[in-house]
């Protein structure tokens, strides 16, 4: 038994691209498969974590979801900007699916699980913020097909200043949903031209 074919909690970790947590999560709901040593640490077999890298690129390379749709991901931890949120995109009628979750940690397990054609992120969230899930999710290359949009109170100059990757679009609040529904159009048109 080779030391590589097991990993720590921490290098299934750094492998992924996800915290430590993330990956306690994965283990507890089996998505990953591990054991425990005596003095009860996680060992990780390297295959569970490559095969939940090959389905995680499968998924990216087929995410033409069903019908043209787009996928879209709302991280936002307010209930009322949530609601607000859902009931502005059902009144669009436009053909996409919508998930929100309340944190950047609920955020980075949703795109695991499915990575969606747009993340929409504010910025100030308990747990994981925004700033934090994006530089995880910038720093996997497979996820680069994903846009990011933010939709932040804090000034855009001083988000800018926080290392924000160039290619994230940055809005201010209250959400300009007419900008946000001109960027799906867009995205749609694209789709359709394909």
């Amino acid at each position: 038994m080779a030391d590589n074919e097991f990993l720590s909690t921490r290098q299934a970790a750094q492998r992924l691209g996800v915290s430590l947590g993330t990956v306690q999560n994965m283990v507890e709901n089996g998505v990953l498969d591990a054991w425990k040593t005596a003095g009860g640490h996680r060992r990780i077999p390297a295959s569970s974590v490559d095969a939940l890298l090959a389905k995680r690129r499968k998924q990216i390379a087929r995410n033409g979801d069903a019908a043209g749709q787009l996928d879209i991901l709302i991280a936002e931890d307010d209930p009322t900007l949530q609601k607000l949120y859902r009931m502005t995109f059902d009144s669009w009628k436009l053909p996409v699916t919508l998930r929100i979750v309340g944190d950047g940690f609920e955020g980075l397990l949703q795109v695991g699980q499915r990575m969606p054609d747009i993340l929409i992120a504010d910025l100030m969230m308990p747990g994981m913020d925004g700033f934090e899930m994006i530089r995880r999710l910038r720093a996997m290359p497979e996820l680069s097909p994903m846009d990011i949009i933010v939709v932040s109170a804090i000034d855009a100059q001083e988000i800018r200043q926080k290392e924000m990757p160039q290619d994230v679009t940055v809005f201010g609040k209250p959400i300009p949903f007419h900008e946000i529904k001109g960027f799906l159009l867009g995205r749609l048109a694209a789709r359709q031209r394909t």
